[in-house]
């Protein structure tokens, strides 16, 4: 492992701390996280790849040209259909009973991401998200937070028991690489 590998996968560690720590919904933690480097990154950028077609494929291909480019990408996941039981409504069922049978009942997976989804979950995803990327700015490490990258993470199961995630690729380079980027 190269100097810069090192030094990015210790700034993934403090990210994933900040993740880790960031408030949750009812105080339940069901994030999941991993930190993607060097000797994966290829792997995951392949992925990201092969995992859309037509119009979506540019911005998975785009994405997946930073990812193999970064230092380290750092993976959040939350493992959505565990509903935090305040019968909030705001996964489109009545209460967190019907939103579990639900999910209890969906049939096979037609995408990387599983719904339903507890959107205080999902919120969770969000804070913890704002979190790992403040670390990284305070850090000075260039950023960008990229579905395609946690949607690729799920595919390749990186994330068990995952319905949506996201990726945190990094990068401490003269120049950012995830600036200018074309569609």
């Amino acid at each position: 492992m190269n100097d810069k590998s090192r030094v990015a996968g210790m700034a993934c560690d403090l990210m994933a701390l900040a993740a880790r720590t960031a408030p949750k919904g009812k105080g339940e933690d069901s994030l999941v996280i991993r930190i993607v480097s060097e000797g994966e990154l290829d792997r995951l950028a392949d992925t990201m790849r092969k995992a859309a077609e037509g119009e979506r494929a540019r911005i998975f291909e785009r994405d997946a040209g930073n990812v193999a480019a970064g230092a380290a990408c750092l993976l959040l996941g939350i493992r959505g259909r565990e509903p935090v039981g305040v019968d909030c409504g705001g996964c489109g069922y009545p209460d967190c009973a019907a939103m579990r049978e639900a999910a209890t009942s969906a049939g096979p997976e037609t995408t990387a991401y599983g719904a339903p989804n507890c959107v205080l979950k999902v919120l969770d995803l969000g804070i913890a998200i704002g979190s790992a990327v403040k670390t990284a700015s305070l850090l000075n490490l260039d950023n960008r937070v990229m579905y395609t990258a946690g949607a690729a993470g799920l595919v390749l199961g990186w994330l068990p028991d995952c319905t949506v995630a996201c990726g945190i690729p990094v990068s401490a380079t003269g120049k950012n690489i995830f600036f200018d980027r074309r569609r």
